[in-house]
């Protein structure tokens, strides 16, 4: 009987470990790299579809992935579902929009990973990448520069950046912003991005 009653309690243990070590499950990151084409991404539909297939390449299936990105029709706060999310270490980012865009969030160089859990170079590393395109406002609002509702890849256009390790130049709000910084300049090309500290990496969501 006390056997029985032992190996009960060590089936119950080992569930609870492995529930726990499931749970919670990625449902954000950063892309490891640019598509390609700077901020040609194909639109909303095509950095959705590359948010996708990178969740896929890191073994996580069965969620509708978004980018964090705004176009002139639609702000990128709507299109991420509604919280919270986690990195691929578990850690969570935020619990809600609300707590996304603002002091509350969790997204600092050492949580903003990406779909493989490795930390983006940021201010002070070689080379540099902290540039995460967003078009976006610090409130998660479309912002006007988006490279074309990023559709532009070439010398034309511009972007707004935020910055995946907080940190800039000084210590200014849009500076330690993750999502509204500064202006790409020179095009959106991916050279141009690297012009200020960027790859032409940006930010992907699990909606649900």
């Amino acid at each position: 009987m006390k056997l029985k009653f032992a190996f009960v309690v060590a089936t119950l243990a080992f569930s609870v470990v492995e529930l726990h070590a499931q749970d919670p499950v990625m449902s954000f990151f950063v892309t490891s790299v640019n598509p390609g084409k700077g901020g040609d991404l194909g639109g909303l539909a095509g950095a959705d579809a590359y948010c996708t297939t990178l969740a896929a390449s890191s073994g996580s299936t069965g969620k509708t992935w978004k980018a964090y990105l705004s176009t002139d029709t639609e702000h990128a706060k709507d299109r991420i579902g509604a919280g919270p999310w986690h990195n691929a270490k578990g850690e969570k980012i935020a619990d809600d929009v609300a707590s996304l865009h603002s002091d509350k969030n969790n997204l600092t160089k050492q949580t903003a990973l990406t779909e493989n859990g490795e930390v983006v170079n940021g201010r002070g590393d070689k080379p540099n990448r902290h540039d995460i395109l967003t078009g976006s406002n610090a409130d998660g609002t479309a912002a006007p520069e988006t490279c074309g509702n990023w559709t532009m890849g070439g010398s034309e256009g511009a972007a707004m950046v935020g910055h995946s390790d907080r940190t800039g130049l000084d210590d200014s709000a849009e500076a330690k912003s993750w999502n509204t910084s500064h202006l790409t300049r020179g095009g959106c090309t991916r050279e141009a991005f690297k012009g200020t500290g960027g790859d032409g990496l940006f930010y992907c969501f699990a909606a649900d």
